[in-house]
């Protein structure tokens, strides 16, 4: 967003004139080519169709560009980046979200320096091949593996974190780049995955929870699958009630993935009686996967595997570096 200079009002960037607005960009040893989504939506609107519409534009734009920045509001900017991560299959060139806390109208906004950084980023080269070619986050310092990160805080220019993945760059002075944490080009053609099922829910499990409450979630028409929200390393209340409730929708094919209420950690249902009770009754472990990540992923498995024992298999194997792999 920038300020109209003559009402004062917050309107979307023409980003037409961004080399006018920027003049820095002209020191970049590349051009700048831009393309406006109509319309252009508050990120708290988002919708996989939008999602579909990124990963479109970047399929036909592929061949003609070394790198992608894809300018995002924070507060959903998580979940798009875990979408397209599993959408972009086989991708080789850096997708970079990024956005601001304060809009780039203002005078304190951290935009410019997120948006210059990005476009660094998204150009860079090692030995003719993109040093980032995966789908990622860069915010205040950090680039981050975008399946791995969440929004943290509404308010302080570091809003978001990567709890269970090292950063694949840290930015001062120079771009510390950690080769070890990123992706490796597997220099196969790009294919675009735009099968997504939104038939799915989160039960969020609190100190109180009713049984109407979850019986309701789960009794839902049409739904397919759940992001249960365990306590610590995934654990649950062994109510018996909740317990039938969730054998009674897995065998009627519900998937039911176990991800951590907590920021940082993994789902360890083998280590307390109240998480081997879920396991017993057929809840997937997710890991150390986000909740953000594991909406998007339970979204893609859903619409491209249609087989259950598929479906459950590739919910608890990385696809896309959203979790760790078996020690």
């Amino acid at each position: 967003m920038i300020k109209d200079q003559e009402t004062g009002v917050l309107q979307p960037f023409n980003f037409d004139n961004v080399y006018e607005h920027m003049p820095s960009l002209r020191l970049f040893d590349f051009s700048i080519d831009n393309y406006c989504f109509d319309p252009v939506i508050d990120s708290s609107n988002m919708q996989p169709k939008y999602w579909e519409e990124i990963a479109g534009v970047i399929l036909k734009k592929y061949e003609s560009y070394d790198g992608f920045v894809v300018l995002h509001g924070s507060d959903t900017m998580a979940y798009t980046a875990s979408a397209l991560s599993f959408m972009l299959e086989n991708l080789n060139k850096p997708v970079i979200l990024t956005g601001s806390q304060l809009p780039l109208g203002m005078v304190r906004t951290d935009g410019r320096e997120n948006f210059v950084t990005a476009l660094e980023i998204a150009s860079a080269m090692l030995d003719q091949t993109p040093v980032v070619p995966e789908v990622a986050i860069y915010f205040e310092n950090q680039l981050m593996r975008g399946n791995r990160t969440i929004k943290f805080n509404a308010e302080n220019f570091e809003a978001f974190r990567s709890p269970n993945y090292p950063p694949l760059a840290t930015v001062g002075i120079h771009i510390k780049y950690n080769y070890a944490a990123i992706k490796k080009p597997n220099f196969r053609k790009l294919r675009l995955n735009t099968n997504l099922c939104n038939d799915i829910a989160i039960i969020k499990l609190f100190p109180g929870i009713t049984e109407k409450v979850v019986r309701a979630i789960l009794g839902i028409n049409g739904l397919r699958g759940i992001v249960l929200e365990t306590y610590g390393t995934g654990n649950a209340p062994t109510e018996p009630w909740l317990l039938d409730a969730l054998s009674s929708a897995i065998r009627e094919g519900i998937i039911i993935i176990n991800v951590t209420q907590c920021q940082g950690g993994s789902v360890d249902m083998e280590k307390y009686q109240t998480g081997l009770a879920l396991s017993k009754i057929g809840v997937l472990s997710g890991k150390d996967i986000t909740t953000e990540a594991a909406i998007a992923k339970l979204m893609y498995v859903l619409g491209n595997y249609k087989h259950l024992s598929d479906i459950r298999t590739m919910m608890v194997t990385p696809i896309a570096g959203e979790m760790s792999k078996e020690d």
